[in-house]
């Protein structure tokens, strides 16, 4: 028997105006998810207008007050929401921010928030949409604190490819290497986890899969469990940091993009993810590090001999005009690691700007993924939060970590069948 499509309502404003409905039905269909409006009457718009007192202009957006509280307060069931608006309206972004915060603090129901353009597609929505179907039909495995019996996961990012395999809720294996061809990455992580755990791939009882190349590895491994990244990174980042009662807030600065995820006693609340230029992301500081002639993981070393570098003039908003930066401050003669500090403070800001407003910032911070070594950027971002930013031991790890702890709750299904 195939599964109910999940439930997704919709509180958009433009997104039939800028053509991308389509786009936006067609990214939750392919992810087992129904797309809906929520009904609601002319009366419940003007109530939801003045319990807001929001200064509105917009129709639209006061239907999406309306819609919101209607979900609110129980008089329309959905499994998960999608929140979206134009990136180019201020006043859509002010009641898209207020209308997730109000739906978080108010509801257990999962949240993704976007402000797409006219060439917002598909294939762009697909992850997001993905999470929201996983939690809504997941939550149980989710809420997974302890990793039984042997496992494995494996995390095929952009940049990386990282394995782990855990025995008995411990870390016994780990294997890391470049992504480079999908497979043969994943074949390599794996023979070096297994060569420091001392076993044999038979003697692992469930695989987990994530990242970009999931889907492939996953069939190739035969894995138990194949899941998006923003659920299992942030499960990861949880476990990690023994985080997993309360609220957290992960934040993972990624080769490709960046994801920003609230959560909640172990399971995500709301998320975003993106980054309008790769300047905002890892690849930034890969160049950054070129450019000084020094090792992508000595960066952080270097960066932290300054006293923060924000006088050295950077903009990493486009990777374009953040290399034109690097390249002026050095001929215009500042110290190496002031530079590299800038870079990593200006990379704290862009992920800031653009994602950190999307969603509410509770403590622990923490941040994960291989650029949470570069310590001056986990500095720059602290001292962007005002706060102490955490940053577990194998950080690095938290997607492969995340599929080994949720893969462990397929093992008893598996002795069943």
């Amino acid at each position: 028997m195939s599964e109910q499509p999940v439930r997704i309502a919709q509180i958009t404003c433009g997104a039939e105006y800028s053509g991308i409905q389509n786009e936006i039905t067609t990214a939750a269909e392919t992810v087992g998810g129904k797309m809906f409006y929520p009904d609601v009457a002319l009366k419940d718009v003007k109530r939801a207008y003045k319990d807001f007192g929001l200064p509105v202009k917009s129709p639209d957006l006061k239907l999406a007050i309306a819609r919101a509280q209607a979900i609110v307060e129980g008089r329309i069931e959905a499994d998960g929401i999608f929140i979206a608006s134009c990136f180019r309206c201020a006043e859509a972004a002010i009641v898209r921010n207020e209308l997730r915060r109000y739906i978080v603090e108010n509801s257990r129901i999962p949240v993704v928030s976007y402000s797409f353009n006219e060439r917002t597609g598909s294939s762009t929505l697909l992850t997001r949409l993905e999470a929201l179907t996983t939690i809504a039909r997941r939550r149980s495995l989710m809420a997974r604190e302890v990793q039984v019996g042997t496992t494995m996961g494996v995390d095929s990012g952009s940049s990386t490819t990282k394995c782990i395999i855990m025995q008995d809720n411990e870390i016994i294996g780990t294997g890391w290497r470049p992504t480079t061809e999908v497979l043969k990455s994943a074949d390599e992580v794996v023979a070096l986890a297994l060569e420091e755990a001392g076993l044999k791939i038979s003697d692992i009882d469930a695989i987990g899969t994530t990242g970009y190349g999931r889907f492939l590895i996953g069939k190739h491994l035969n894995a138990d469990l194949v899941q998006e990244e923003l659920t299992v990174n942030s499960k990861g980042a949880v476990y990690l940091a023994d985080a997993q009662k309360g609220f957290a807030t992960v934040i993972d600065i990624g080769g490709m993009d960046n994801k920003a995820i609230s959560v909640n006693d172990g399971i995500p609340g709301s998320f975003t993810m993106g980054g309008i230029c790769a300047g905002a992301s890892g690849r930034f500081l890969e160049m950054t590090a070129k450019r000084l002639d020094v090792d992508i993981t000595e960066l952080g070393a270097l960066s932290m001999k300054s006293e923060g570098g924000e006088d050295v003039p950077m903009n990493s908003y486009c990777i374009v005009f953040g290399t034109q930066s690097l390249v002026n401050a050095l001929a215009a003669g500042y110290k190496r690691e002031d530079v590299a500090a800038a870079a990593c403070h200006s990379v704290a800001q862009q992920v800031y700007e653009q994602q950190l407003q999307e969603v509410d910032i509770k403590e622990p911070v923490i941040m994960v993924g291989g650029s949470s070594l570069i310590q001056g950027l986990v500095r720059a971002m602290g001292r962007m939060l005002n706060t102490e930013v955490v940053v577990p031991h194998h950080s690095q790890y938290i997607g492969a970590t995340g599929g080994a702890l949720l893969a462990s709750g397929f093992i008893d299904k598996k002795k069943e069948a």
